[in-house]
């Protein structure tokens, strides 16, 4: 097995996912050649070029580095693409995103966030609140988080702050000193079959907290008694019966404003400067690993009060006395419930149009009942085609399902360029964008029609 200090040149295949970049990046923080193929050019695939990266974007084993330690490749790339052919026929040493992580992570201190949805938000907010008190860490994050415009950082203290994805199961590789489960609904069931196996997959997360470890969990989840470690809280943004929750909270401006209380203690007057209910019990989950670390209340709060959020999770796209855009990434039924009642509670007189696009034909067809739900909760919603990923079309599986579901009468498929048409037309002044494909290159567009 290659050895993490012996990596000195290494490539990935699909470098420009979120959790990929975040691990190239560490790579070249450490003086390694990184180095990588994408199929698209992003922003962020234009940023690791800017800081030093190659990457190339046509499939080809002749654009290949051939002089490499390591070759990291993700689960979405397909086991036929060529350049992962090659590396795997010639003996290289070729491994998952999730692999390198475990090697990361074997020797330091473990603070990790799992969880079907909100684990982006709660590890960003984990990993600010951290650095912002001077605790210090080494982040890793499924999202750019804006404070910092990056989704990795490094630091002096052996801690790490990383995201734990349940996807292909990746999470079971870690070990954390400190585990956060944000929630454990049904998803990915193309990989896990059942929604007792996402539970069961949970259960052995957190049964891998280390002796003397810690476990986060929000209040209410369905295995909740099985969830358990040496230290246990139960955290929520309202719930009464919960370790930790908010309380006194009020709404000025946009932001929120809320007392936190913990078993024993509280910290009163916590500002949020990021939309979304939702958000208020992800900072909750946030605040209460930052009082295991014994950080200091003054310094958790000016960290919370100077938190900008995450890129596409509740985000301010274009907001003036017109017009209001939010970009947020949201992909399952539960998300678009929690974004849909977050915009409502701060926007609560104007119509709310959703354009929602649609992520992997499974997760449509698996969880179809749910979205169609959830979608009912928005004035207009606009369904864009289904983005695919890593899949091929099922039969009977397109947005039309979904539409064919809701019981909102204001409901329409559209293609990209209708959609732009649209909303240049009708002018919507409350727009939500969400999903988890390609939809975030519409928003500056969106934008630009809506701006004066």
């Amino acid at each position: 097995m290659v050895k993490l200090n012996d990596i000195q040149k290494i490539y990935f295949i699909g470098i420009g996912g979120i959790g990929m970049s975040a691990l190239a990046r560490y790579f070249k923080s450490r003086g390694a050649e990184v180095s990588g193929y994408d199929k698209t050019v992003t922003p962020l695939t234009k940023e690791l070029e800017r800081q030093g990266i190659d990457i190339h974007y046509e499939e080809r084993v002749d654009s290949i580095p051939h002089d490499v330690d390591a070759v990291v490749y993700t689960p979405a790339i397909p086991a036929a693409h060529a350049e992962l052919v090659y590396y795997r026929d010639n003996g290289y040493t070729v491994v998952k995103r999730s692999d390198v992580l475990q090697w990361i992570t074997e020797g330091s201190f473990n603070i990790c966030v799992g969880g079907t949805h909100g684990k982006t938000t709660v590890t960003s907010m984990i990993a600010h609140l951290l650095r912002h008190s001077g605790y210090g860490c080494n982040a890793f994050l499924g999202g750019i988080a804006a404070n910092y415009n990056t989704n990795f950082w490094s630091s002096d203290r052996n801690v790490v702050v990383v995201e734990a994805d349940e996807y292909d199961r990746s999470f079971l590789k870690l070990v954390p000193d400190i585990a956060v489960v944000t929630a454990i609904d049904p998803d990915h069931l193309d990989i896990y079959g059942t929604a007792q196996e996402v539970e069961n997959a949970f259960v052995q997360f957190a049964g891998k907290v280390k002796p003397g470890g810690c476990l986060v969990t929000k209040k209410g989840l369905s295995r909740e008694v099985d969830l358990q470690a040496s230290h246990n809280y139960r955290y929520s943004y309202n719930d009464s019966t919960a370790d930790v929750k908010a309380v006194n909270l009020t709404v000025e401006n946009g932001s929120y404003r809320f007392d936190v209380s913990g078993p024993g203690w509280i910290i009163s007057s916590i500002e949020l400067n990021m939309g979304g209910l939702h958000n208020i019990e992800n900072v909750v989950a946030a605040i209460t690993v930052a009082k295991h670390l014994n950080i200091n209340d003054d310094a958790i709060r000016a960290a919370v009060a100077a938190f900008k959020g995450v890129r596409r999770r509740f985000e301010y796209a274009l907001k003036n006395d017109t017009y209001t855009v939010i970009d947020d990434y949201a992909h399952h039924p539960e998300e678009l419930r929690a974004l849909i009642s977050g915009v409502r509670s701060i926007f609560t007189k104007q119509q709310l149009t959703l354009v929602f696009q649609p992520h992997l034909f499974s997760r449509t067809n698996d969880l179809a009942d749910g979205f169609a739900e959830s979608l009912d909760m928005a004035d207009e919603v606009i369904l864009l085609p289904i983005y695919p990923a890593r899949e091929l079309p099922m039969p009977g599986v397109t947005s039309e399902l979904l539409l064919n579901k809701m019981k909102l009468t204001n409901k329409q498929v559209l293609e990209k360029e209708a959609m732009l048409e649209y909303i240049k037309t009708k002018r919507p002044s409350l727009v939500v964008m969400a999903g988890a494909g390609d939809i975030d290159a519409l928003v500056q567009q969106v934008k630009t029609i809506l701006e004066p």
